[in-house]
């Protein structure tokens, strides 16, 4: 899986860079994960929300509340929200398409014919499912903060200012980056499990079912295991905003 992820590197900027593939596989990616994505948004963010404001609240520090929420949103929620349904989505039914591919020696016979697989049908669709990540995870954040301000707001009894003030007071730039960043990784390993299943298929209808199983779960567990390393390492490296 390390080495196709190497070659996936190596290939992106070989030419000819496949940009209608690429198009089309962005497109599908979107057409089945902005829906859902938008859904778990909306209930994500209202439960943050809900049960930071009962804390603060508990503690006397409500006017927190909107920092708490957005920067947990923006920092985790968001990326993982996205990782998982373009996983889920977009990722299984690429490794169902490309363990179809292999299973009818599609993959054997271009090799046979001198074309490169990670070239011709690896490389569109990983960069595909990162541009998609990287969009998803904005519309995520948009949605995810909007549907905990309604939530705090309406039914918590919130201040509009205190939720915007605190949010401007202790976020900064760098939680952005780092939630693009991460939203960027987890596309690009999304798509290199999905295709690394895909291409190595138990054989049979049902090997490429058992490979998709497995490309979502095996991707489930590295995105955790990536945010862990990754969060722990922001932490140490970028310091908190003050009030």
């Amino acid at each position: 899986m390390s080495t196709l992820a190497w070659q996936v590197l190596r290939a992106m900027p070989r030419r000819p860079f496949q940009v209608r593939e690429c198009v089309q596989q962005a497109w599908f990616f979107a057409s089945v994960t902005i829906l859902p994505t938008a859904m778990v948004a909306i209930p994500f963010g209202a439960v943050i929300a809900m049960q930071l404001g009962s804390l603060t609240q508990q503690i006397g520090a409500q006017s927190f509340t909107g920092a708490a929420s957005a920067l947990a949103l923006l920092q985790q929620a968001s990326p993982l929200i996205t990782a998982l349904l373009v996983a889920g989505a977009g990722g299984s039914a690429m490794c169902a398409d490309i363990g179809a591919r292999a299973i009818r020696e599609e993959i054997a016979a271009m090799e046979v014919l001198g074309v490169s697989p990670v070239h011709r049908l690896i490389v569109p669709r990983v960069v595909g499912a990162v541009l998609v990540s990287l969009l998803l995870n904005g519309l995520v954040s948009v949605v995810g903060v909007l549907g905990g301000y309604f939530f705090n707001v309406v039914l918590q009894g919130g201040t509009p200012g205190a939720y915007l003030a605190s949010f401007n007071a202790l976020a900064q730039l760098p939680d952005l980056w780092v939630s693009e960043f991460k939203a960027l990784l987890y596309g690009f390993v999304a798509g290199v499990v999905a295709a690394y299943r895909g291409l190595n298929p138990a054989g049979g209808p049902k090997g490429v079912g058992d490979a998709v199983n497995q490309a979502v779960v095996i991707t489930f567990l590295l995105l955790f295991l990536i945010n862990l390393v990754i969060t722990g390492i922001y932490l140490q490296l970028v310091p908190p905003k003050g009030l």
